[in-house]
């Protein structure tokens, strides 16, 4: 196996991946194994899948999951109400089962006839079963419809990016068939490139004023929810549209509920500047 495998992911112009993260999705794509990424909200996880799809040119297939997701919604669907509906109208018509077949995200990536990214967003939303029940079809790559016999089997398989917040524990045989990484949040230095990807026009000071803010308000005790990249980004924007030289500005944060979305913790912050 070439080094060079292991370097096709780099990010992109709009993604700035740390080096332990590159590392992470390439020995994940060399390896053919789901890439497991944890991390808290706003660390770029579902990102990282938009922009390895778009750096790698592949098709990118999303399955965000729900608390009432199973896993056999993931391979197809059968439209039994669908097929009943039409049995009244034309009874000749609905002997074709295929038609009334729908294939889900999983189902979709393995039937396509080129490599594609496929997402699986925040599983640890679904119940414990739902990882377990993924486990073969992500080991062969391949799965059959009951209804018709039909066998679908990747002819090149999809790259899986899998997210979590880390809500629940993953049983430990699927973690074993895993690559897993971790997001760090991004640090000051890494922060202030982030920022420049979306703001390139922004001075040293407004930069140095903004992340002087952000990591204080990060750093409060006893927040309920830390503001998160996506979170200063957007407060960054809001400043330049309003003209605000976070310079200039005497005693409270402008535009605060960009950056915090709570009631508690407004009203904590509040409290501690009058302290």
């Amino acid at each position: 196996m070439s080094d060079s495998v292991f370097d096709q992911f780099q990010g992109t112009a709009s993604y700035i991946a740390s080096e332990d993260l590159r590392h992470a999705v390439n020995v994940a794509v060399a390896l053919a194994r789901p890439l497991l990424v944890r991390g808290e909200p706003g660390t770029g996880k579902t990102l990282l899948a938009e922009n390895l799809a778009s750096s790698l040119g592949l098709p990118l297939i999303r399955w965000h999951v729900k608390s009432t997701t199973k896993a056999r919604d993931g391979l197809y669907v059968y439209d039994t109400v669908a097929r009943l509906h039409d049995s009244r109208f034309d009874s000749a018509n609905v002997r074709d089962i295929a038609k009334y077949i729908k294939l889900g995200p999983l189902g979709e990536a393995l039937d396509s006839p080129t490599r594609v990214v496929l997402l699986i967003d925040e599983i640890d939303k679904a119940d414990l079963e739902f990882p377990n029940d993924l486990l073969h079809e992500l080991d062969t790559m391949k799965f059959r419809i009951d209804e018709t016999g039909r066998e679908v089997a990747a002819k090149e398989r999809p790259i899986v990016v899998i997210t979590s917040n880390n809500e629940k524990e993953l049983p430990d045989a699927f973690l074993r068939r895993c690559v897993f990484h971790y997001i760090q949040f991004p640090n000051r230095e890494l922060m202030a490139e982030i920022v420049r990807v979306h703001h390139p026009d922004i001075t040293d000071r407004v930069l140095d004023n903004t992340l002087e803010v952000f990591f204080g308000l990060r750093a409060t005790p006893k927040l309920r929810k830390k503001p998160s990249t996506s979170e200063l980004i957007d407060w960054i924007m809001a400043l330049k549209k309003a003209g605000v030289d976070l310079a200039r500005v005497s005693g409270g944060i402008p535009f605060l509920g960009t950056l915090l979305k709570t009631e508690q913790d407004i009203e904590l912050l509040g409290k501690r500047a009058k302290a």
